[in-house]
């Protein structure tokens, strides 16, 4: 969606560029039909996502989400029924990869973040800026990491988490799936499917009673 997330995406397109030209940008997709037309950066709302068949050899980079909405990123991402190649990954050139880090396709990752060794992050994820995340941990798809976030060793965030800015998890435990960490928490136990936690330690504030 042509929103904050796909805005900031053209700011790495535009930084990769500049280090090396690799990308023409071909505009935005949004279902929304009010936004057709409108312009960010030169680059327009080409219109739904039936617009995607006008490109059939075009790359993509789906990334919407929010802490009000990051439950339904899979169902938005899946909806557009790609196959998983025609997918790109986008990585800000003032990104620290350390050794032995594997990265997902429709992954957005952003300037400043620090990934050091051994970590693994999944497809259709995304991570703010300035945000460090140590090694052996593990970040799986659907997930969101907001900016200043730090993750600390053989940490897992589990399917479609969204971690909101300047939190801090300690070593060694495990975001359990669909959790949201609010902002500025400092987590230091496990979650449980579908928490929602926030404070310094965080804590319980309410479950969102998942079925799924």
């Amino acid at each position: 969606p042509f929103g904050g997330n796909a805005k900031e995406a053209v700011s790495v397109v535009e930084s990769i560029n500049r280090a090396s030209k690799q990308w023409n940008i071909v505009g935005f997709i949004d279902d929304n039909t009010n936004l057709k037309g409108e312009v960010f950066a030169n680059y327009k709302v080409l219109g739904g996502r039936e617009e995607l068949l006008n490109y059939p050899d075009v790359k993509i980079l789906a990334v919407p989400g929010s802490p009000q909405n990051y439950l339904s990123r899979n169902r938005v991402i899946d909806l557009l029924k790609l196959n998983n190649n025609r997918f790109v990954t986008l990585i800000d050139p003032s990104v620290y990869i350390g050794e032995e880090v594997k990265i997902g396709y429709n992954t957005l990752i952003m300037p400043g973040v620090v990934i050091t060794a051994n970590v693994s992050i999944g497809n259709h994820c995304l991570i703010l800026p300035n945000s460090v995340i140590s090694h052996d941990s593990n970040v799986e798809d659907y997930s969101m990491i907001g900016s200043n976030v730090s993750i600390s060793g053989s940490v897992n965030i589990k399917k479609q988490s969204y971690i909101g800015t300047g939190a801090k998890i300690i070593n060694d435990i495990d975001i359990a799936e669909k959790t949201l960490v609010g902002l500025g928490s400092i987590v230091i136990k496990p979650t449980n499917k579908g928490d929602i936690v926030a404070g310094n330690p965080a804590r319980l504030i309410r479950n969102h009673n998942l079925e799924d």
